[in-house]
């Protein structure tokens, strides 16, 4: 019986993105403020998902603390309250940027577990930024950014009849429309740069999803004012996979899109090929 459960781990650190054979112009012009040399800081939060069998006996899996302690104490040791490019052996070498880190932190804790599996680990730098790692997947590393727009909707189908469309969507069916404070999760996946340490430039992809999806539904009715909604009933579902073929052309390592209509409904959207 293969169960899984996680454990969060904070801790603080600064870093710095900078390649030193680069000139100052160039450092700037890929890592933006990140290039800073005298360094920037996070509280950084760490979830660790771990599988194991159940313990018939004890009814656990393995003790969450054990899980803390494993994970806390290479925390302790070697990242927190560090300026990583200047006290670590690893990062003094490779950029610290999110997706080293994450692949970094799997090397070590996977190998410190007893008892389980490591199955995921999840690095937030803030709320609007993550990375992902997850087993099976080698090098592979996910980044997730967050957004947000805000936007009206009226969910009404022209397949269903009057009635029948009041009986499914309630006051979502108000005829003037409602609205929602979006937020939206774009994931993009792939191996980090030897020399950068990044998947993808964080400001093209602000650019990207700015041009082509925040600037067409921001302050929007999407159901009068967005030419890809003509036609659709921009249910959640239809929202998420509609952001996802607005930037798919762009962005050809796009994982999925996540949408959170609200801090209780959220919707995924991995492209026309399903989970990848």
């Amino acid at each position: 019986m293969m169960l899984y459960l996680s454990r969060r781990v904070d801790f603080s650190a600064m870093h710095s993105y900078r390649i030193p054979e680069w000139t100052e112009e160039r450092n700037k012009s890929v890592f933006g403020l990140c290039s800073n040399p005298s360094g920037h800081g996070h509280d950084y939060k760490l979830e660790v998902m771990v599988k194991g069998n159940l313990n018939q006996k004890s009814g656990i899996v393995v003790n969450t603390v054990d899980i803390k302690n494993v994970v806390g104490k290479i925390i302790d040791q070697e990242l927190d309250g560090k300026f990583l490019n200047k006290e670590h052996p690893y990062f003094i070498k490779h950029i610290p940027t999110t997706e080293n880190l994450v692949k970094y932190l799997w090397d070590m804790i996977s190998r410190s577990l007893v008892d389980c599996e490591l199955h995921r680990l999840r690095l937030y730098e803030n709320p609007y930024l993550y990375s992902e790692k997850v087993e099976g997947e080698g090098n592979m590393v996910h980044l997730t950014r967050k957004y947000h727009f805000s936007a009206a909707h009226r969910l009404h189908s022209d397949e269903l009849n009057e009635e029948e469309n009041l009986k499914l969507f309630g006051k979502c069916n108000n005829p003037f429309g409602h609205g929602h404070n979006y937020y939206l999760d774009v994931c993009v996946n792939g191996i980090p740069d030897a020399v950068t340490g990044m998947i993808i430039d964080l400001s093209y992809l602000d650019e990207i999803v700015e041009t082509f999806a925040l600037n067409k539904l921001d302050h929007k009715h999407l159901n009068l004012d967005v030419e890809e909604f003509k036609g659709l009933n921009p249910t959640s579902e239809v929202v998420a996979k509609v952001v996802y073929d607005m930037l798919a052309p762009y962005l050809p390592n796009l994982h999925k899109i996540g949408l959170w209509e609200t801090e209780k409904n959220y919707f995924e959207y991995f492209g026309p090929n399903g989970v990848k």
